[in-house]
């Protein structure tokens, strides 16, 4: 597979990848072995970043659209995620409320679904 879709499945941003990763093929026995026994390259890049959108939307609990409507549209590392949270601006309670409201409407759709 492409290296992006690789970065992808594993959760981390292709661009703060090794460049041996980004100019390879990754194969499914080689993203399987990645993904069981990561080496230090991942492992510090899960846990430092910088990270993917999705990856930064889910640690601040929003979805990939409230990120964009809240100005962010670079990767970011864990460290700036956690002056985010901390900060905690406006837009940011807003789309958790979205977010929120979002998880509400798709429970209530399931329940309904169930039902019938």
């Amino acid at each position: 597979m492409k290296p992006a879709t690789a970065a992808k499945k594993l959760g981390v941003y292709l661009e703060a990848t090794p460049a041996e990763f980004q100019e390879g093929v990754v194969s499914r026995d080689e993203l399987n072995a990645l993904q069981t026994e990561p080496p230090e390259w991942l492992r510090e890049l899960r846990r430092n970043g910088p990270h993917p959108r999705p990856v930064i939307a889910a640690k601040l609990g929003i979805s990939i659209s409230g990120l964009a409507r809240g100005g962010i549209t670079d990767a970011l590392t864990t460290e700036q995620i956690d002056a985010v949270k901390t900060e905690d601006p406006d837009w940011l309670k807003r789309e958790r409320e979205t977010q929120a409201e979002v998880r509400k409407e798709e429970a209530r759709l399931k329940a309904t679904r169930t039902e019938s």
